[in-house]
């Protein structure tokens, strides 16, 4: 679920214009996973840009009000959601934490580092939601220390049918900024992309790894 269109295909226009969503199915791009891609998303480049990072904080702001009324507390996914999740509870005036991807070897072996308390209301901050998986292990532990999950807010999403089923089998409503095929209609509009690029980039959404098994060299 994305927020409007016009706004969705606004963060689409800016992420393309900064580079932080990169699109070329001629010279893929590789992922950790070590899987081929046509695309490329790093959204940490939207903080040192101050007016994209304003906007992208009020539209967080304004979708968590208009949804969820006003939580107890924002919860950032590590590491990306982070910074974006500080801002967020920052607009809101609400405490902030966030979630490591697993508990800490030492210390006090947190996985949640922040003041929480059982029975509070929060909504999860990510920066991009790929499989989800890793997003939802941070809902997961948050669960299990009592809190509430509301829902997760991520400026981006692939799309992807798998993320959609993760997402659906762990009860978690997923909204975003924008996604990819508000992507693919702004790079379209700005001939960004040509229609053979638009037809490889379908292929990789429908299909990922058949897709970078045929672009592996």
């Amino acid at each position: 679920m994305i927020s409007t269109e016009e706004s969705a295909l606004t963060v689409a226009g800016l992420l393309l214009q900064i580079k932080a969503i990169k699109l070329n199915p001629s010279q893929p791009f590789t992922w950790a996973s070590g899987l081929k891609s046509p695309v490329y998303c790093d959204n940490r480049i939207i903080l040192s840009y101050p007016k994209l990072r304003t906007f992208i904080r009020q539209e967080f702001s304004r979708l968590i009000a208009d949804k969820y009324d006003k939580p107890d507390l924002i919860a950032g996914v590590a590491t990306g959601g982070i910074a974006q999740g500080v801002l967020v509870a920052q607009e809101l005036g609400l405490p902030f934490a966030y979630v490591r991807t697993e508990k800490k070897a030492h210390g006090l072996s947190n996985q949640i580092e922040g003041v929480v308390e059982s029975g509070q209301a929060v909504v999860v901050v990510e920066d991009l939601v790929s499989t989800g998986k890793s997003s939802l292990q941070a809902v997961e532990a948050l669960r299990e220390a009592g809190l509430v999950v509301k829902g997760m807010m991520a400026i981006f999403t692939y799309g992807l049918d798998i993320a959609h089923d993760n997402f659906a089998h762990a009860n978690c409503e997923l909204t975003t900024l924008t996604d990819f095929e508000t992507l693919l209609k702004k790079a379209i509009e700005e001939n960004y992309i040509s229609d053979k690029d638009l037809k490889s980039l379908m292929l990789w959404r429908i299909n990922p790894q058949e897709w970078s098994g045929k672009h592996t060299k």
